[in-house]
């Protein structure tokens, strides 16, 4: 069983479908349910229960897997993907952020993945399986001073789910990490970005096609895989 933890109608629901190709059911949580009804409908001949929780605050995320758990059964991989650069009060220009500035990226970031690692693991463990999958933005490998105070906390993200990937490979129980950086089609950023005319056009990336190599970081236990419509040095 998946649970999809902070579903979109870009790659979290690509996701999903992915998923439950393989017979997962996914049970896909968010922070409201007014788009609930038409994830299911989209994923018909899928099971896919949906639930309403905000998973970046910890009593919520626990309380939900809980819920997840008894309607659905053990769960056995997660995809993590509500990182908001926005949650963390926006980005500020690293020459102008304290360390308050990046205590709240990291707070937004970081601490709840680290929360719902601290809730999933010791049952995956004890099963000896599963995976954890997490989304992470292209700053936290190349400098992208763009990214100003965000790009310290994806960079932090990153480590820690490769350093939890190399803790946890002799343990059977994987975690893996999307790497991405560019507008993802369908999404909520995407649409918002596209909206309003900004002078410049940004590359996009097809949801379906990350969706595909989360299926492949799950299925070979890989560490990361990096997706992007920009040039780094």
């Amino acid at each position: 069983m998946l649970a999809v933890l902070g579903v979109g109608p870009g790659l979290g629901l690509s996701v999903a479908h992915r998923f439950g190709r393989e017979g997962f059911t996914t049970a896909l949580v968010s922070r409201t349910d007014t788009r609930h009804a038409g994830y299911r409908a989209s994923l018909a001949g899928i099971t896919a229960p949906t639930y309403t929780a905000d998973v970046t605050d910890e009593a919520q995320l626990r309380d939900v897997l809980v819920r997840i758990t008894a309607d659905a059964g053990e769960i056995d991989t997660v995809y993590f993907g509500p990182a908001d650069a926005t949650s963390g009060g926006g980005i500020t220009p690293l020459t102008e952020a304290g360390g308050g500035t990046l205590r709240a990226a990291f707070d937004a970031v970081v601490v709840p993945a680290a929360n719902l690692v601290e809730a999933v693991l010791p049952g995956l463990l004890a099963r000896g399986s599963g995976s954890l999958l997490f989304a992470g933005g292209l700053s936290g490998k190349y400098p992208m001073p763009m990214l100003g105070s965000l790009a310290p906390a994806s960079a932090a993200l990153r480590m820690y789910v490769l350093t939890l990937h190399a803790a946890l490979r002799e343990k059977g129980v994987h975690a893996g990490l999307l790497t991405i950086g560019g507008l993802i089609e369908r999404g909520d950023i995407h649409r918002m970005f596209t909206a309003q005319d900004h002078g410049f056009t940004v590359g996009t990336l097809d949801p379906d096609d990350i969706a595909e190599k989360a299926w492949e970081l799950y299925t070979e236990r890989a560490a990361e895989a990096e997706f992007t419509t920009m040039a780094v040095a």
